[in-house]
């Protein structure tokens, strides 16, 4: 899966805030207001907004407003644009870290058939 690099700047920008990952941990749990989001940290509920609207901006979190009611909910496009891009690490890695193995064995059972 490709995901655009700017969304993936966004959303690990998003990611690189405590309170934010603190955010998407409690939505992770189910939908919430932002009432309810901003009950459980020490900060003002317009700090609190203004952390959802970075976590909606980047495409982790969506909000559907009823009234004077903003209800906020993990957008799954976000988590799994996130997710595919650390998987496809992962795997460059692993096999990277495979080929360093292989010939590292190989060269150490060179030099001990030479003894």
């Amino acid at each position: 899966m490709m995901v655009n690099e700017q969304r993936l700047d966004a959303i690990f920008g998003a990611l690189a805030d405590p309170t934010r990952r603190r955010i998407i941990e409690r939505l992770a749990r189910g939908p919430l207001s932002v009432g309810e989001i901003a009950s459980a940290f020490p900060i003002s509920q317009p700090a609190v907004s203004r952390h959802v609207r970075v976590l909606e901006e980047s495409g982790l979190l969506e909000r559907r407003i009823d009234g004077r009611i903003h209800r906020c909910r993990l957008s799954p496009e976000g988590m799994t644009a996130a997710s595919a891009w650390l998987d496809s690490q992962r795997a460059f890695w692993n096999a990277a870290l495979d080929r360093l193995e292989a010939v590292l064995t190989h060269s150490t059972r060179k030099r001990k058939k030479r003894r």
